[in-house]
């Protein structure tokens, strides 16, 4: 775990930049921009968590490849910003330097291994999108960005086409038993790096803010208690419980592509999003709206709800009303400022959301304690 965590260190910069490249082009081609490099990130992260969750962390052969996935993340994270610009062959050489070089040492020490097989098929596939990212980084422009989209399809939809190859066949899920208490804890931990930059950009904006006036203030107080509501709606009982009926499943591979590997894309995504429309609401509180801040305050909530939905329907079977209806809420509240734009200002907007994400935190408590009441009368 020591490891692991030391590792996690890079992605902690990585979110940053992130963050910081959606708010400096906050419009339809940076938003894109933003979301591929997000999913790439994200994907160099989670391939290394399947990894470890297969691999001893602490051997010295595995701590090597991790302090190399290090180094090769670190650069792939410096060269975010300018990854569609002058660093592209940065981004590209690096996340495959990555995922080809830590998968090609996982490939040879689990040759013996029933795991091997799918490593040897993982193995192929970022060979492939390899071709990809390389070939975008060399041509640039609207070349650039079709390849790279390409490659990321290919890498996204390998493990629903279970790895599938010719001549070298293809694997299932059943094939992929993990930890999933090792999963869960992986996640939660990325989970938590996400909310940490939203704790960061409050403090930041706040600290830099030239004018600390009570607007201010209480837009950063409406950012952090936001941050606190998200922070429950994820671990209050859902995270400790979905990670036992991980552990406890009998097919802990579909769980473990399905709710970690997939479906926490939107919720990391959501709380990077809400992060950017923190900063824009602490430093223009009163200021008339923009799409991009009325998108980014409002949106960021929604996405991460929509995401938490659909890993509560992929674990326990079922979507909780209360999430739907958060959603509802927000969609309403961008529906009244597209209509009347001048009408509330972002702070009136980020209380909004604040107050969706408590109510679903506060349902989520009650509904607790009435199945808590109900087990005990039982």
């Amino acid at each position: 775990m020591p490891v692991e965590l030391f590792f996690d260190l890079v992605y902690v910069f990585a979110i940053t930049q992130l963050s910081h490249l959606l708010l400096n082009h906050l419009d339809a081609a940076g938003a894109a921009q933003t979301l591929l490099l997000t999913l790439a990130v994200w994907w160099a992260w989670m391939y290394t968590t399947w990894t470890t969750n297969y691999c001893d962390p602490d051997h010295p052969v595995l701590r090597l490849t991790l302090t190399g996935a290090m180094l090769a993340g670190l650069v792939m994270a410096a060269a975010l910003p300018q990854a569609f610009g002058p660093r592209a062959w940065w981004f590209a050489g690096a996340y495959v330097a990555l995922q080809v070089g830590r998968t090609i040492v996982v490939t040879v020490a689990a040759r013996a291994f029933p795991i091997g097989r799918t490593f040897r098929l993982v193995l192929a596939y970022h060979a492939v999108s390899a071709v990809l990212w390389i070939a975008g980084a060399a041509l640039g422009g609207t070349a650039q960005a079709v390849l790279w989209t390409a490659a990321l399809l290919v890498e996204y939809a390998a493990p629903w086409l279970g790895y599938r190859m010719p001549i070298l066949g293809a694997v299932t899920p059943a094939d992929w038993t993990i930890d999933g208490a090792h999963m869960a804890e992986r996640c939660q931990l990325f989970v938590i790096i996400a909310l940490g930059e939203s704790v960061l950009v409050t403090g930041v904006t706040l600290a830099e803010h030239p004018h600390l006036d009570a607007a201010t203030v209480a837009a950063f107080t409406v950012a952090f208690l936001a941050s606190v509501a998200t922070w429950w709606v994820y671990f209050h009982q859902t995270a400790e419980k979905a990670a036992e009926a991980t552990a406890r499943s009998s097919d802990t591979g579909r769980l473990g592509r399905s709710a970690y590997t997939y479906i926490h894309i939107p919720m990391v995504a959501g709380i990077i999003v809400a992060a950017v429309g923190d900063e824009l609401v602490i430093a223009h509180p009163l200021d008339g709206i923009s799409a991009g801040t009325a998108l980014t305050v409002l949106g960021g909530p929604a996405l991460f709800l929509a995401g938490h939905a659909l890993f509560q329907k992929a674990v326990f079977g079922r979507v909780p009303a209360n999430r739907v209806a958060g959603i509802g809420v927000l969609a309403a509240a961008g529906l009244l400022v597209a209509l009347a734009p001048g009408l509330v200002p972002p702070l009136v907007l980020a209380v909004v959301a604040a107050l969706v994400l408590a109510a679903v935190a506060a349902t989520d408590i009650v509904r607790g304690r009435s199945r808590a009441t109900a087990g005990l009368a039982s």
